[in-house]
């Protein structure tokens, strides 16, 4: 079974990347971020632990409020830094933990929380500026990642109850992980910090002081906070905290502290730490339960002839083919497909076996390479096949005697002509 075998909890103000890109290290406004850093780069280093799960909040960057969800775990293989205005950092695309990700989402799933997903979105200075002085890269990143990333920017928001719920059912889902792994927890963000409004500027050391005492010794009382009370003591920015404590629930009741440093130099209060949990890992019995309840969803599914569950692996697997056909909804899309596929496939990046396949209209064949069934029925809009045609197809059937087999001989699609 895998192990966790520490907890980190590090601020993410962009101003740890500013000062790691332009090796202001030895400056004396900036050396005490790279030496609050340190022990704990040296510490990865020496546990060399086989994923980090880096929990953090992206700033309006790859996630936008036109869908914007409470949790969202990252389950890609790799990940691209983001161009948050300027161009992006000058850094190697952050390696995934994919399998380790795809489990941990069915089996936090399976203790009710529900998760959304994401790949292929690039990570901004929530996740990278302190990554980037944890585990500092040379031509590649050390450590693979699984990203957590947490809607608080909008209201309502997670409360911080909630996450902290959230870290104790991480918790059992890690220990319950059947592969002999290490894992470090990371959170991100804070602390007391506004940067909008006639407020912006507001700091406070003894709240932020307080709250790494509470944070180590009485995690529930922060628990009990309120979004507003967060907001009144450390600035409103600062409620972002309220992440510290989904790494916080991952620990037992008593942890020890071995690294805690504070640092004001501007408009953030940059703090670190590090916990070594005291307490018992997961009891046996629950984690089998946990195990058990995170494939329990889908057993017996393969039983079901012709029947293709849309999981997490083979939406990887089909991503392109179907981020491709999903586009077809766009009228420019659209049209420069139907005026030359060939070129359409190109922009897109398709493989050899997913344009034959597109080009021969194979939907059997599409369903069977990992297309959900939704986009085929784009496609089959913008070529005029109605959807009986596809279902026939796969079938194995031609449409006359498809349609015999139904109440109604109609054909019909999504398509409004």
């Amino acid at each position: 079974m895998a192990k966790l075998i520490g907890a980190i909890g590090v601020s993410h103000t962009p101003t740890i990347g500013y000062a790691r890109d332009r090796d202001l290290a030895k400056d004396p406004v900036w050396a005490p971020i790279f030496e609050a850093f340190a022990p704990l780069k040296d510490w990865l280093a020496e546990q060399n632990p086989d994923a980090l799960v880096m929990i953090y909040n992206d700033h309006v960057t790859s996630f936008s409020f036109d869908h914007y969800s409470a949790f969202v775990l990252g389950v890609g293989d790799e990940y691209a830094v983001a161009d948050e205005g300027g161009g992006p950092r000058d850094l190697p695309p952050v390696p995934g933990h994919a399998a380790f990700a795809r489990y941990l989402t069915r089996a936090v799933m399976a203790q009710d929380f529900d998760l959304s997903v994401f790949q292929h979105k690039p990570l901004d200075h929530g996740c990278l500026s302190p990554l980037c002085l944890l585990t500092p890269p040379e031509e590649t990143w050390p450590i693979p990642i699984v990203p957590l990333q947490c809607g608080v920017l909008q209201f309502p928001a997670p409360s911080a109850r909630r996450c902290l719920d959230l870290g104790k059912a991480l918790r059992k889902a890690i220990d319950a992980w059947p592969e002999d792994k290490r894992v470090v927890i990371v959170a991100t963000g804070g602390l007391s910090h506004q940067v909008h409004g006639e407020r912006a500027g507001f700091n406070n050391t003894a709240w932020d002081e307080a709250f790494l005492d509470m944070l180590q010794n009485e995690p529930d009382r922060l628990a009990d906070m309120t979004h507003a009370e967060y907001a009144k003591l450390g600035g409103f920015e600062s409620a972002e905290v309220i992440m510290w404590l989904i790494m916080r629930g991952a620990m037992s009741d008593k942890v020890a502290c071995h690294h805690r440093t504070y640092y004001l130099p501007s408009m953030t209060a940059i703090a670190t730490v590090r916990y070594e949990d005291l307490g018992e890992d997961t009891a046996q019995a629950d984690r089998d339960r946990v195990l058990r309840e995170s494939t329990r969803q889908l057993e017996g599914v393969e039983d079901l002839e012709g029947t293709y569950p849309f999981t997490l692996e083979i939406s990887a697997k089909g991503y392109r083919i179907n981020r491709f056909l999903q586009a077809l909804v766009g009228p420019e899309a659209r049209a420069a497909f139907l005026a030359d596929p060939e070129a359409a496939f190109e922009a897109a990046a398709l493989s050899t076996e997913e344009r034959d396949l597109i080009r021969r209209r194979d939907w059997g064949g599409l369903i069977r390479y990992g297309a959900i069934f939704f986009v085929l029925e784009k496609l089959g809009a913008v070529l005029g096949v109605p959807n009986p045609q596809i279902y026939a197809a796969m079938k194995g059937m031609t449409l006359d005697a498809f349609l015999a087999t139904r109440n109604a001989q109609i054909t019909y699609s999504v398509s409004r002509q």
